[in-house]
């Protein structure tokens, strides 16, 4: 049995409709939709919130006979040692440097919104004169955050870099495409990262 066909069996014996565990987990409907028909993955939390709210273990949901990685390691970033750059350029080095022969790509990040949020997002573009010159609320979470997909002979993995902290989850499913979704977040891959 596919983790799709646990998961669907799992919310009806819950109980529960797509809209439902969506609400319980504050993702999508098509999110649910998407992980029932094994087009996708849920990221880690998101697995452990849809444990919880279907009252069934981890490895129930992931157990088909085969292993599926999804480790994921945070480690400390120093990005002082580089003295010339704007942070984005020392995030491009500092990666570089932790994975020197992977192909390291560039992501565009989006989280995605709630209907609510969108509708705010709305009535501030209407109402504010400089919409144009201010970011709007949701954006500003990953200011600090640069994502890179990173191919790394035969294990790829979503990285994501901050000022702080650099938090690499391994991939269950390799991507391929130029627009993806993982978790609550949507991604453009914008190609291989530059080097100055």
């Amino acid at each position: 049995m596919t983790f799709g066909e646990k998961l669907k069996n799992a919310r009806l014996n819950a109980k529960l409709s797509q809209e439902e565990l969506a609400t319980k987990i504050s993702v999508s409907r098509s999110a649910i939709a998407k992980w029932e028909t094994d087009k996708g993955m849920p990221d880690v939390a998101n697995l452990k919130a849809i444990a919880f709210a279907l009252n069934v273990s981890i490895d129930y949901l992931l157990d088909d006979g085969t292993k599926l990685e999804l480790s994921m390691v945070r480690e400390p970033v120093d990005l002082s040692k580089y003295k010339k750059g704007i942070k984005k350029a020392k995030k491009d080095r500092f990666i570089r440097e932790k994975y020197p022969n992977a192909e390291i790509m560039t992501l565009l990040a989006e989280e995605k919104r709630t209907k609510g949020e969108k509708i705010v997002d709305g009535l501030i573009f209407w109402l504010t004169p400089l919409c144009e010159v201010i970011p709007l609320a949701k954006g500003l979470n990953n200011l600090d955050n640069e994502f890179y997909l990173v191919n790394n002979g035969q294990r790829q993995y979503l990285v994501v870099v901050t000022s702080e902290f650099m938090e690499s989850r391994e991939l269950a499913e390799p991507i391929t495409s130029k627009k993806f979704e993982i978790g609550n977040y949507k991604f453009i891959n914008c190609g291989p990262i530059h080097y100055a």
